[in-house]
Parts: C-alpha cells; sequence; structure tokens
C-alpha cells in the first residue's frame, strides 16, 4: 500500500522539498515502505485568501509562481493551496493576485484546501478542475458530523488532530480512504486558542496587504499573538502527547484501518527542524544520520542555509 505523505511549503522549504524528491528518485532505497509525497501544500505569499501561518514581509512574483507549479508539478506532484482563511467576504473573491495563482495551477493536478464557504463555492463554480480538500481548520470533533463531511465532494478531508489515536472514534469512520491525518501537530491536544489562532492570522494577513497601501505614519499594527502552548514544539517534544503519531503507528494501526494520507505541518518551521522531522517519518531508521546531513550540506551549498564563518582579526 501506498503511504501517501503531504508535506508543506511552496515558498521557504521549496528548496528542501525538491531536495528531497530527488532523493526519493534516486535512492528509493533509504524511505521507509511505500512512502509517496502526495502533495506540496501552502502559499505564495502574500495570499489574502490563505491562513493557517502568517508570513510578513514578503511576496512571489510572477516567474517565481510559474516556475514552482511547472517544477513541482513535472515530477509528478500535484500542489495544494491552503487558502483557509476563515473570514473572506464576498469582496475578497475579485482578488487578483490570489485569482492569478489559481489560473496558473488550474491544469487539472491540482488542489486547494477549503473553509469558507463562500470560497469554496467561488472556486467549484470558477476553478472546477481543483481538486478541493476540507481543511482541519473547521475542527470537526464529533464521528457523525465527519462522516457527512466525507459524503460531500472532498478529494480529501483532514481530521482535526484530536481525534488522532481515538480508535474507539476512528473505526467509526466511514472513507478512511479520503481521510489525511495530521501527524505532527505541535498545537497541545485540545487547545483551546487553535480557533482564535487561525483568526487572527487572517486578520494579520488583511492588515499586511493593507499596509502596503499606505505610508509609514499610516501603517496598521499587526495584532500580536504569542503561543504558550505550542511555539516552542518541535518532533522531539510532542512524542509523549497523545495526538502525536508515530511512523510505528502509521504502519501498524493506521494503515490496516485503511488510512492512507498522511500530512506533515511546518509551512513556517525553522529548516533544521524540518529536515528533523523529515526524517523521522520518511527515512528509514539506519539511513536518517546519514540522509539528516546529506540534506542540510546540499542546503549549505545553496547557499540556503548561510553557515556564517568567523570573521578574521587583525594581528598588529
Amino acid at each position: 500500500m501506498e503511504v501517501k505523505f503531504h508535506l508543506p511549503g511552496l515558498r521557504g522549504n521549496y528548496p528542501l522539498n525538491m531536495l528531497l524528491l530527488s532523493l526519493l528518485e534516486q535512492r528509493p532505497d533509504f524511505f521507509r515502505e511505500g512512502i509517496k509525497i502526495a502533495s506540496f501544500f501552502g502559499e505564495f505569499p502574500t495570499s489574502l485568501w490563505a491562513g493557517g501561518r502568517l508570513i510578513v514581509g514578503d511576496q512571489c512574483d510572477t516567474p517565481y509562481v510559474r516556475n514552482v507549479i511547472k517544477s513541482i508539478n513535472s515530477k509528478g506532484v500535484p500542489i495544494r493551496y491552503t487558502f483557509t482563511n476563515p473570514i473572506i467576504e464576498k469582496e475578497d473573491l475579485d482578488d487578483f493576485y490570489c485569482n492569478f495563482c489559481m489560473q496558473e495551477a488550474d491544469n487539472g493536478m491540482n488542489e486547494v484546501l477549503v473553509v469558507s464557504p463562500i470560497l469554496e463555492e467561488y472556486i467549484r463554480k470558477t476553478y472546477p478542475r481543483f481538486k478541493i480538500n476540507s481543511s482541519t481548520c473547521k475542527e470537526i470533533r464529533d464521528i457523525d458530523a465527519l462522516n457527512a463531511e466525507l459524503e460531500r465532494d472532498y478529494y480529501l478531508v483532514v481530521l482535526d488532530y484530536n481525534m488522532n489515536n481515538q480508535w474507539d472514534i476512528l473505526k467509526k469512520v466511514k472513507k478512511p480512504e479520503k481521510c489525511e491525518v495530521l501527524v505532527n501537530a505541535l498545537c497541545v491536544p485540545n487547545c483551546p486558542r487553535r480557533g482564535a489562532h487561525y483568526k487572527n492570522v487572517a486578520q494579520n494577513h488583511r492588515i499586511e496587504l493593507e499596509n502596503r497601501k499606505l505610508p509609514e505614519d499610516k501603517k496598521i499594527p499587526i495584532i500580536p499573538w504569542k503561543c504558550e502552548y505550542g511555539d516552542m514544539n518541535c518532533i522531539h517534544t510532542i512524542q509523549n502527547y497523545p495526538t502525536y503519531v508515530s511512523p510505528e503507528d502509521i504502519y501498524e494501526k493506521y494503515l490496516p484501518m485503511g488510512f492512507n494520507n498522511f500530512k506533515i505541518e511546518g509551512r513556517t518551521a525553522n529548516l533544521f527542524s524540518l529536515v528533523e522531522t523529515y526524517t523521522h517519518y520518511l527515512i528509514k531508521p539506519e539511513y536518517q544520520g546519514f540522509v539528516r546531513i546529506q540534506l542540510l550540506n546540499n542546503l549549505s551549498n545553496s547557499r540556503i542555509i548561510n553557515i556564517m564563518k568567523p570573521r578574521p582579526g587583525v594581528w598588529p
């Protein structure tokens, strides 16, 4: 059975993701059994429709967007836009940049993740060739509501991370093959501020784009957010959480139940941390150290990661 992984990043993580794709092509024996990279998800900053992560002070240009879409799709991998802004209004549907990104990827191969019914209806009508996925941001925790969502016309439904490892609930899922499991959620289980965080990111995306039109003395302050729960978490600090899904769980429990789509979060993660997470889930234990060093060396040689040398002193 294929073990389909959906990996984060169309911008900051793009070089790492392409290195990983090349490694899978050249050395599939390094990877755990059945591994397939099923999509790269994220946004081309800064997109009004995007949600989940805030990227300030960045903007992709036309050549970059076209090159990334072409490069990823040429490897047989879809891109998936995380257009999960929960506070979209009808006037936002005409956003030039977001529509440009959709048009450039409108080839029947790619996907979009949605929350807003307004945006979902618009995309289904305007870009019918995109596969539509239902986001974990909906925070669906009731099994009947989840099964109803799975009956709708979605390509995949990303489970609320609080359902992870809840075997009594998961065995009642009627279409596990349409589910996507978030394996490395950095939020604490049952985080009470998760929904508010999504809303904060959406509000700040709007502020960030509005500020570009304003003089310096008129700019609107970004709404601050500090998470006292998961800001400092990584793959090594979440393994005691009941929501953490281990590689062993994937092969021994989830796959036999019919789940075979797995999501790694980390669109704005530190690259060192993301390398650690990728090797943890995708690489056989005996090759993890070697692959980790190879990926980091390639990122350094490409100057994606800048390793500063000591500044020479002056000896009188």
